[in-house]
């Protein structure tokens, strides 16, 4: 088997001394020289995951004993990315001599994102590694402020907390408890417990971070993470710093590349051009806070057209309660609903939107076809 020919810039790298000199004569001529392979054989070799039956022996060339072949045999573990709360899925390659954590990969069996992570779940491996990672309970010990603390035992932290929080609560002291997580990971059974004993104190990056539109889906959706039909959809509509928007929910950015893929038109409503947005066949940069008129424009646009979904609006909205509320002379008939919602939004015109946010009423016209 032949080797690759040196480029002009590795024998000037070897001929002043920057590397090795791994052409000269018989230098590749033993067995641990990993240049034995071609390149086709090395993608080849890394092209495939391991398959699951094989995750309890696997094993690899070591890259940082290039040229050397130097194998190591992994334990394969399915694990999850904590880097957002996509949770996408991981694998975590054990050295089987070490037992140590070598590297994470993708998880290509994983439902949401199939193997496809971002660059957080492969440097999860910086976490795991880092000397400050905090391994034991700390308990500071000094003035507060002066950085200084001290090891203690889990029993101790716990009854520390659990002493203080029972006194707080006897003596009716309930908004001075507070529970701060980073990563809510736990999905509501903190929550239960706190409000269990009358305790408003939740708090987490969440609150700066997302929870703004996540607090638009729950009002509507009844639940703040919602998985849209992405990949089957024919028209996607993005506003301002989504969920998808790059930093976050890498399964749903997969699947809305996919539904661009099979023809869906991908419309984002964002100051930024965004990640997102410059790969939209729409973007509408709204001044910040008037997305919505750009949206009731929008919907009146699609009453007044007809290009609902009758039936859906139909056996799955409340429209006969809404007549008896607000329009009692009126007939109950899905009709008058419609002449009712359009006479309700009929100020929101793709003009009124245009004057409020800056995006053209001529793309507001053309969103709903």
């Amino acid at each position: 088997m032949g080797y690759k020919k040196a480029s002009f810039i590795e024998n000037l790298a070897e001929k002043i001394g920057l590397i090795p000199n791994l052409h000269k004569e018989k230098y590749q001529e033993f067995e641990g020289d990993m240049r034995h392979f071609t390149d086709e054989e090395v993608a080849q070799m890394y092209e495939n995951f391991p398959p699951p039956e094989k995750w309890d022996n696997w094993v690899e060339y070591d890259p940082k004993a290039w040229p050397r072949k130097k194998k190591i045999t992994y334990q394969i573990v399915p694990t999850t990315c904590f880097n957002c709360e996509s949770a996408c899925g991981l694998t975590a390659f054990i050295d089987k001599e070490t037992q140590e954590v070598k590297k994470f990969e993708g998880n290509p069996h994983h439902p949401g994102s199939r193997g496809r992570n971002c660059a957080k779940g492969p440097a999860t491996i910086n976490q795991i590694t880092d000397p400050d990672r905090i391994l034991f309970p700390l308990k500071r010990k000094g003035k507060r402020g002066e950085g200084e603390w001290e090891r203690i035992t889990w029993d101790e932290a716990l009854d520390t907390i659990a002493v203080r929080i029972r006194k707080a609560i006897k003596e009716d002291r309930h908004n001075e408890i507070a529970y701060h997580v980073g990563r809510p990971g736990h999905e509501k059974f903190m929550n239960w417990i706190l409000q269990g004993w009358g305790i408003d104190g939740h708090n987490s990056h969440t609150n700066i971070c997302s929870s703004g539109a996540r607090f638009g889906y729950n009002i509507w959706y009844g639940y703040d993470r919602p998985s849209p039909d992405h990949s089957n959809a024919k028209f996607i509509l993005l506003i301002s710093a989504h969920l998808e928007s790059g930093h976050y929910f890498n399964p749903h950015a997969q699947r809305i590349i996919e539904g661009k893929m099979k023809g869906a038109k991908l419309a984002t409503m964002d100051p930024r051009l965004s990640n997102t947005a410059s790969m939209s066949d729409y973007w509408m940069p709204t001044y910040p806070g008037t997305e919505a008129a750009v949206l009731l424009a929008m919907a009146l646009i699609i009453l007044e057209e007809g290009l609902y979904n009758k039936e859906y609006l139909e056996n799955w909205t409340n429209w006969q309660e809404y007549l008896k509320a607000l329009h009692g002379d009126k007939e109950v008939t899905f009709e008058n609903y419609i002449a009712a919602m359009i006479d309700e939004y009929k100020e929101f015109t793709p003009e009124y939107a245009e004057k409020e946010s800056g995006v053209k009423a001529e793309m507001i016209l053309e969103q709903p076809d």
